[in-house]
């Protein structure tokens, strides 16, 4: 792709194997070409790898963080799970929704390997109470038992998948983790977007085949009781309707 920004006469040229398009710099395709540069851009700079929550490392791109906070104040889980804890971050910003929304609510961090480091900081943290860490591999099925235990009746549970990226540990991670969500509630297949960065510096030529959004969308292909959409924004008064996000094609809906 060849992209070539006029800021004289407010036009962007684009180049690419499907012919060329000629866009106003200033209008909402614009944006969409310019938002897609710098995702892979900042994704190859480490941009995610910035920010924090609450004391603690949160590696995911502002955009992402704030859909999921209008999803969970929609869904309102009572049991949010997470395959993947790194250093915990996003295990302290949900346990933090849950607080701030006054909801009686868990959250559980599953990574096979939890370091001493965040397990200690994670456990020191004020939200602590909040959440259960779980060690071990998401798909065993040992894991899987212990997350099945975890949940009461009438939870509201919300999964998020954040750990392995291939294709096919995401797939199997949906095929164990669904029968877990609740009716309008999501399971969350993140970083699809890595179909997007097979050719930057950092990236993977096989990411071109091999990332979440692949498993993702084959799955709500062969179950019909889930479906694959974007969650609805809650607010818009531009003409905008897409996210900048490194997770397309993550957000399957149970029906």
């Amino acid at each position: 792709m060849k992209l070539q920004i006029d800021t004289q006469t407010n036009t962007l040229f684009l180049a690419g194997s499907d012919g060329t398009e000629q866009v106003s710099l200033y209008s909402d395709r614009g944006f969409e070409i310019l938002s897609d540069l710098w995702l892979k851009v900042g994704w190859n700079q480490k941009y995610p790898y910035t920010f924090s929550w609450m004391g603690r490392p949160l590696i995911q791109a502002p955009e992402d963080i704030v859909r999921t906070q209008e999803v969970i104040w929609q869904v309102k889980p009572t049991l949010i799970i997470e395959t993947g804890v790194a250093h915990g971050g996003s295990l302290i910003y949900s346990a933090s929704l849950l607080k701030a929304m006054d909801i009686p609510g868990r959250v559980a961090g599953i990574d096979i390997e939890i370091r001493s480091h965040n397990r200690e900081a994670i456990e020191a943290h004020p939200l602590s109470s909040w959440i259960t860490l779980l060690e071990g591999s998401s798909v065993s099925e040992e894991i899987v038992s212990q997350v099945r235990s975890l949940i009461r009746p009438d939870d509201r549970v919300l999964i998020i998948l954040d750990s392995n990226h291939t294709k096919k540990h995401v797939a199997k991670e949906l095929e164990m983790y669904h029968p877990f969500v609740s009716k309008d509630s999501y399971i969350v297949a993140t970083d699809g977007s890595m179909r997007d960065l097979h050719d930057v510096p950092r990236g993977t030529p096989d990411w071109t085949w091999d990332h979440p959004a692949a498993a993702a969308e084959e799955f709500a292909a062969s179950h019909s009781d889930f479906i694959l959409e974007q969650p609805a924004w809650l607010f818009n008064e531009s003409t905008l309707n897409k996210n900048i996000t490194h997770w397309p094609s993550a957000w399957i809906r149970r029906r």
